[in-house]
């Protein structure tokens, strides 16, 4: 399997493996009632990364990865690849993180933080990544997904502002998906999405 490929695959389960890491340790030394109250800072990192990486990032991979698949595997994972990276471990890589990271959003409630803090967590996530993939070309000459290699500068730009779209995009659907699914379960009561302005759900618990 080809180095590039491997940096952006594992970097992908790296993140995941951190939230789920620290998913437990708040099961363990954390709180996961369901309240609008803050609770221990533990608690409060978890929720956090859930909301401005862990979801938008998976579901990121997921749709982007599959979506390019579906239309030319060569400008994602070129079939050359699948004797050194085989069809279950694909399915661990790019299928399985979306599945584990929607059930965790419907089995845990989560506080998610102000929308400006969440989506800046995200594009500066994003935009680290971006840079480098940049560090990964300049040194070895290749881009880290074949898509990238057929496309102009300006089409890059392009891309590379549509990814960020969409990642905020995804964003905004984990915040509403996480409120829509505790309204539901749990009875808060009084409920709106959150918004930009209060970045706070206007609901509480219905006792």
């Amino acid at each position: 399997m080809d180095k590039e490929h491997g940096l952006r695959t594992y970097g992908y389960g790296i993140v995941q493996a951190l939230y789920f890491a620290i998913a437990l340790l708040n099961d363990v030394a954390g709180s996961n009632e369901v309240t609008n109250k803050e609770g221990p800072t533990i608690r409060k990192i978890k929720d956090y990364l859930l909301a401005a990486v862990a979801f938008p990032i998976a579901m990121f991979v997921g749709v982007t990865f599959w979506s390019l698949m579906a239309i030319d595997r060569e400008l994602v994972f070129p079939k050359a690849l699948d004797a050194f990276f085989p069809s279950w471990l694909n399915h661990i890589m790019h299928t399985n993180i979306m599945m584990f990271t929607l059930m965790e959003m419907i089995t845990s409630f989560r506080v998610y933080p102000r929308r400006s803090k969440g989506l800046a967590g995200l594009t500066v996530f994003m935009g680290v990544y971006l840079a480098w993939t940049h560090v990964i070309y300049y040194n070895s000459g290749q881009w880290v997904y074949p898509v990238l290699e057929v496309l102009n500068l300006w089409q890059r730009t392009v891309f590379f502002l549509a990814m960020l779209l969409f990642g905020s995009l995804l964003y905004l659907a984990g915040e509403f998906l996480n409120n829509y699914i505790w309204v539901i379960k749990k009875g808060i009561v009084d409920w709106s999405p959150l918004t930009p302005s209060t970045g706070q759900a206007s609901g509480c618990i219905d006792k």
